[in-house]
């Protein structure tokens, strides 16, 4: 009797320390958030570069304000495939550069968004309809802090612009990095919107499978939420100016 209270006794002692190295490792923040010792303030500086490279402009050498950086920020989870992280990579800041839209490799294909929703184990296609309704939720409202963060930097850019002729001494290297970073964050607004259009559009496809699937009431109100994400996605409430334009390529 002793032996198996001592067993029990490293058992549970065991279970504790498990339990504490597992909730030590997401100390940073809640679940679904990266930690905060795996950030820093230039984590997703690379945005702007890969605008500007992808279409053979040189990105600029100014260090990020605080709005640029906000900026960059909020871009990422709306250029990021949505769904398309599983839950342990967002704890731990696993957070990788992606091509942006003007690369086109591979084409953005809006099947794979539905196909994943439907391929992966789930308890009921009632939480299918749940996990969908979710993440155009969430799309709003990172639509609406990304463009809140969009209008400030590009009115400033606009004052940077018209100030330029003003500027005294100002050398070639001060105007091309001034014009780069204009540029780049133009981009970066385009580059969201892109991507908002090819969310929209992958969340139709997903949610005409589901009600293909799988016929349910719930369906109307997806179908709602969509809607309104289209409507906002077809009139921000900032445009970038068009630096560069090319049609992109979509499958399925």
């Amino acid at each position: 009797m002793p032996v198996m209270s001592h067993a029990i006794r490293c058992s549970s002692s065991a279970l504790l320390l498990l339990g504490s190295v597992m909730l030590g490792g997401c100390s940073g923040g809640d679940f679904g958030r990266a930690r905060d010792d795996m950030r820093n303030d230039d984590m997703h500086r690379w945005i702007g570069a890969e605008a500007t490279g992808s279409i053979g402009v040189r990105p600029s050498q100014f260090q990020l304000t605080d709005a640029e950086r906000q900026l960059r920020d909020l871009a990422y989870p709306l250029i990021e495939p949505p769904h398309s992280r599983p839950a342990w990579k967002t704890v731990f800041g696993d957070f990788q550069p992606i091509e942006s839209p003007w690369r086109q490799a591979p084409p953005f294909d809006r099947t794979a968004y539905g196909r994943a929703l439907i391929d992966e184990p789930h308890r009921s296609h009632s939480s299918r309809y749940a996990q969908l309704i979710d993440d155009v939720r969430d799309d709003i409202r990172r639509f609406e802090l990304f463009f809140a963060s969009a209008v400030r930097v590009i009115d400033l850019d606009r004052k940077r612009d018209a100030t330029l002729p003003h500027i005294s001494e100002l050398s070639a290297r001060e105007r091309a990095d001034a014009v780069a970073r204009m540029q780049e964050n133009s981009l970066i607004v385009q580059w969201v919107q892109q991507c908002l259009e090819r969310r929209v559009s992958s969340y139709r496809w997903g949610l005409e499978r589901l009600v293909l699937h799988a016929p349910d009431t719930i369906a109307a109100d997806a179908d709602r939420l969509i809607g309104e994400l289209a409507a906002q996605t077809a009139n921000p409430p900032v445009m970038g100016r068009p630096v560069f334009e090319r049609p992109l390529r979509t499958r399925g």
